[in-house]
């Protein structure tokens, strides 16, 4: 029954981010005036980012009786691993659009790093439509390994981390659709492929669910790694997109749309929490106080 929990919650965070995001590009999302713009998105994905990640798997991972030292050394190595990730990704692209395109970067987006997460106004070449494809469908997969995780240790937290995985891939996909239709005249082309690089969240969502029940004693060492990867995303790539000199009202906006996504995560957790419950194994002396992450 798990597996197909993580099937479903895989695929609606892979595939019905990207329908989200086509229809909020359907609607004007991207004309920042009124309304929801992309500057929207992007803070409700931080605060849903932040918010799962320091609320629900961290606490959840430093749960076990693993020593802290350990898990924060392990939190450490994951901001440091998605970094180099990150520096490799600006690498290629910097290798890759080197001739012709550089006055157009310098022209683009201030905090603009290259990078795939939450580039709602990335407008990219018109001939790395594949190269996209192939970035988002690795990150998707990425993205199914993590949700796999959250869900193997409890049902409400991998329901979280599905949210807040959806959230962040909006404005992910609003992006690559945007590259996407610029390469090519047939928007429903773009919409496809983007779903089919969506898909691979779900496969990812597999292999989490087999890697982790292989693997059940390092559990809180994925859910380190799962929040240090939301964390990463949250302030090296969401947050300071956001960093620019705004009117008052804007600015204010920005903030309630970040306290929306923490609120969103939490009312989330707490209807999953009525409907689950969370079972810490307090009551069962076989486990001991923390026996929910070293399952048998």
């Amino acid at each position: 029954m798990n597996l197909i929990v993580i099937i479903a919650a895989t695929l609606v965070a892979g595939i019905g981010s990207v329908w989200l995001a086509a229809l909020l590009l359907k609607v004007g999302v991207r004309s920042g005036s009124g309304g929801v713009n992309p500057q929207h998105l992007l803070s409700l994905a931080a605060g849903a980012l932040l918010a799962t990640a320091f609320m629900h798997l961290l606490p959840e991972a430093f749960e076990s009786r693993i020593e802290p030292a350990l898990l924060f050394a392990v939190l450490l190595f994951g901001l440091v691993f998605f970094f180099l990730l990150d520096k490799a990704e600006l690498w290629h692209h910097g290798h890759e659009h080197h001739h012709g395109d550089e006055k157009s970067a310098h022209e683009g987006h201030d905090h603009d790093h290259g990078h795939s997460h939450g580039h709602t106004h990335d407008h990219g070449p018109r001939t790395g439509g594949w190269a996209v494809l192939t970035g988002d469908s690795v990150h998707c997969f990425g993205d199914g390994i993590l949700i796999a995780s959250a869900f193997t240790a409890d049902l409400r937290l991998g329901l979280v981390a599905a949210i807040a995985v959806l959230a962040h891939e909006i404005p992910h996909h609003i992006g690559d659709l945007v590259v996407l239709r610029q390469s090519s005249a047939n928007q429903r082309a773009a919409l496809v492929k983007v779903s089919l690089a969506g898909t691979m969240t779900a496969l990812g969502g597999i292999a989490g669910w087999w890697l982790v029940d292989q693997l059940h004693s390092w559990l809180p060492y994925f859910l380190v790694l799962a929040g240090s990867s939301f964390v990463y995303v949250a302030l090296a790539d969401l947050i300071p997109q956001l960093q620019k000199r705004l009117p008052a009202r804007q600015t204010a906006a920005q903030i309630l749309w970040l306290a929306a996504g923490i609120v969103l995560v939490t009312l989330v957790s707490r209807l999953a929490h009525g409907e689950h419950g969370h079972d810490h194994g307090h009551d069962d002396p076989g486990h001991g106080e923390h026996g929910h992450v070293h399952k048998d």
